[in-house]
């Protein structure tokens, strides 16, 4: 069916990570100093459970894994807006009309993990998005470089985005670091996936297209973790895996109208300081990314999102790191003692 499999994608596969068939996570119960979190579409449970994505089953496998996870959403844009904000639609009110882009629009006014990252302990982040749409979810700051190679470009693809990724990885280990101000691997890099939704919608969920697609969208997570292997971080590094919706293949659709309904949604860690073979027990959702992401640095910040941090899949509960910024206390303000 696939006639493409790059050498990372065969070493993970051969030797798994970081070799000799070992369990990654079993022999790291260490903090993370680096998430990276992969954003699908179009990427269905049974697509990682039959062996059809092989490096996203080993992943879960390796690691801790929900098959029941909710999105919040039939739409992408509030989808992606609840994953990075914590919060519910009406609470960010990024509509389904954000559906359609909007040039004139203002960005998303909510807090995302973004700016939770960098209140909680300075932690820059790296965003790499596939859809021009989500450009207005997150702000212009000097904590959030973003990269867009999105829909109105043909030659962007899962492949293309590592190529992003890893000239982004190159300049931040450079000497002059990124824009001069970046000089180390970012506390959060996420990579947006689309293909395998893309394709469908215009090839269909049975076609060649598709299937290949989902084999791109795999390769793609093996290669950027090979990028981490490469700079030396892989081991201080946890990958988190979900979807913004479920597959709406007509394997999950309604059978009597053909109407797409919401599904369950991919939801699994893997890496340092992550229980291995652990299942997720519960009720999760993608609003859990943020606060999740947060503890896995040991982060903390007191906020009104409804974020969950799912602190089971931890092997041992990190230290905390908090700079102290969302901690400040009114009683110690001059404004309290007038």
């Amino acid at each position: 069916m696939f006639t493409k499999i790059t050498i990372s994608l065969i070493a993970i596969l051969a030797l798994g990570f970081p070799g000799n068939n070992q369990v990654f996570a079993a022999s790291s119960p260490t903090q993370a100093d680096h998430v990276v979190l992969f954003v699908l579409e179009g990427v269905g449970n049974d697509s990682i459970q039959n062996g059809t994505m092989p490096v996203l089953q080993k992943l879960a496998q390796e690691g801790a894994v929900t098959w029941k996870a909710e999105s919040v959403s039939p739409y992408t844009v509030p989808s992606m807006a609840s994953l990075l904000t914590g919060l519910p639609v009406k609470k960010h009110r990024v509509n389904q009309e954000w559906e359609t882009y909007d040039f004139s629009r203002s960005f998303l006014r909510s807090p995302t993990m973004f700016d939770y990252l960098d209140l909680a302990g300075g932690i820059d982040t790296a965003l790499f998005i596939m859809d021009e749409r989500f450009y207005q979810l997150a702000r212009p700051e000097i904590y959030v470089d973003l990269q867009t190679c999105g829909k109105a470009k043909p030659q962007c693809n899962p492949s293309t985005q590592v190529e992003y990724i890893d000239d982004y990885l190159k300049k931040v280990t450079s000497p002059g670091g990124f824009n001069f101000r970046i000089f180390e691997i970012p506390g959060l890099l996420v990579a947006h996936l689309p293909e395998p939704a893309d394709v469908a919608h215009k090839r269909g969920w049975e076609s060649r297209q598709y299937a290949q697609a989902l084999q791109d969208v795999d390769t793609a997570i093996a290669d950027v973790m090979a990028l981490y292997q490469k700079y030396g971080v892989l081991d201080k590094t946890m990958v988190m895996v979900t979807g913004l919706k479920g597959a709406d293949s007509p394997k999950a659709s309604n059978a009597k109208m053909g109407t797409p309904r919401q599904t369950a949604i991919p939801w699994l860690a893997w890496g340092v300081n992550v229980k291995p073979g652990y299942t997720i027990p519960g009720h999760v959702n993608i609003m859990d990314v943020g606060a999740t992401v947060l503890e896995a640095l040991g982060l903390e910040t007191h906020t009104e999102w409804e974020s969950r941090a799912l602190t089971g899949i931890f092997q041992k509960r990190p230290e905390r790191r908090t700079t102290g910024n969302e901690t400040f206390e009114l009683k110690s303000s001059s404004i309290r003692k007038k």
